[in-house]
């Protein structure tokens, strides 16, 4: 049982991150089975003591091939199914329902990394199974179906399979993205620290040595030289508190754009609003911006919609949020990250509200309120900005 489930790490189902209908598909393709026994007991001149016991010496071999084909190295699937093949071969003059471990074989070839590939192993299959149906006096017309029905299922999996590397390939591309990135911003991070801090420490070192050798010599001097250490030692740690701010500094124009790359990279319609050149003060944006990556976040995991939007509404006294999608709602008031979105904005004195009827998606309003000098437009998100 073991050597069944262990998955190697180059399968079919870890190249694919084991992706769910793949999973179904895997199970599916044993379900048919139930038809080995079905069929001969349907037909009554069958005799019993010449196909059940070939028939049940054959199912725990096709189970063992048919699972090592989504769990097995990759490398061997062709072996698998060829392996599949053959035991369909061997078993159908006592059974004529194991024709199907041949359909599930040129079904799994379809697996194959090329169009190429999988063709040309349908077209070698084929081979074996019109000698056999020839010697077995099997009608042509009745091969020619098993044949088209074998290609047509094949061709599907072959295009669901190439979506699927696609998939794989793109979520590997953005993990790569994101970690060069990441990579970038510790570099600039460094740079920053090493401008805004080299040419100061240097300093505090030089007068600290300063003001030792004239400790014993001119105190007074040595005072005024540690009173200017005092002084470049704060004004550098007020200079890195200001430069830490603007790093962990989020703003609503980058979580617009992250959340345009996220959700459209994972097939939904995004549809959003950018606020104008006349921003929100940070203290307000800041919190916004984490409420609206949360949302997002939800959204892409949880929701399973097809579209979102976000729209601002601003105003003299207030700026309201609203982020909605057609998901299958049911999003309960405290969990999903709800409780620290609530939090954020009852720290801003505003209120957030969640309207989330089941399998009618899902929208979330925020409302803060503005500064009285506040007023801030909207403009369609992605639209030039203009000249300050």
């Amino acid at each position: 049982m073991k050597l069944l489930t262990a998955t190697s790490p180059d399968s079919l189902m870890a190249q694919l991150r084991a992706p769910g209908f793949l999973s179904w598909e895997a199970a599916a393709g044993k379900l048919w089975m139930v038809a080995l026994l079905l069929g001969p007991l349907a037909d009554k001149h069958a005799e019993w003591s010449r196909w059940l016991p070939v028939t049940l010496l054959s199912m725990p071999i096709y189970l063992y091939l048919h699972t090592r084909v989504y769990h097995g190295p990759y490398r061997h699937l062709l072996w698998y199914a060829f392996g599949m093949a053959a035991l369909g071969l061997a078993v159908w003059p006592y059974n004529g329902v194991a024709l199907g471990y041949v359909v599930s074989a040129s079904m799994c070839l379809a697996y194959l990394p090329t169009i190429r590939q999988w063709l040309v192993a349908v077209a070698l299959l084929s081979l074996p199974v019109g000698l056999v149906s020839a010697w077995m006096q099997v009608s042509p017309w009745t091969m020619v179906l098993v044949l088209f029905a074998s290609v047509l299922s094949g061709a599907g999996h072959y295009l669901r399979m190439s979506n699927l590397r696609k998939d794989a390939q793109l979520r590997l591309s953005q993990d790569e993205v994101r970690r060069l990135a990441t990579l970038a911003e510790r570099e600039r991070i460094g740079r920053d620290l090493h401008d805004l801090l080299g040419h100061t420490l240097s300093l505090v070192t030089l007068k600290s040595e300063l003001a030792r050798k004239l400790a014993l010599i001119d105190p007074p001097r040595a005072q005024r030289e540690m009173d200017e250490v005092e002084r470049v030692a704060r004004h550098a740690l007020a200079e890195v508190r200001a430069a830490v701010t603007g790093m962990r500094r989020s703003d609503l124009a980058a979580e617009m754009l992250s959340a345009r790359l996220m959700l459209e990279a994972s097939g939904l319609m995004f549809d959003g609003e950018l606020p104008a050149a006349a921003t929100l003060p940070p203290v307000i944006e800041a919190p916004l911006a984490l409420v609206l990556r949360e949302a997002i976040t939800n959204i892409h995991r949880h929701a399973r919609a097809t579209k979102a939007n976000v729209r601002f509404q601003p105003g003299a006294e207030s700026f309201q949020m609203c982020i909605s999608d057609n998901g299958c709602g049911g999003l309960a008031a405290h969990g999903n990250g709800v409780s620290g979105m609530r939090e954020r904005i009852n720290a801003l004195g505003g209120s957030l509200q969640i309207d989330s009827p089941a399998r009618k998606g899902t929208t979330l309003t925020v409302r803060v309120p503005l500064p009285k000098a506040g007023v801030i437009g909207a403009e369609p998100f992605g639209a030039p900005r203009s000249a300050a």
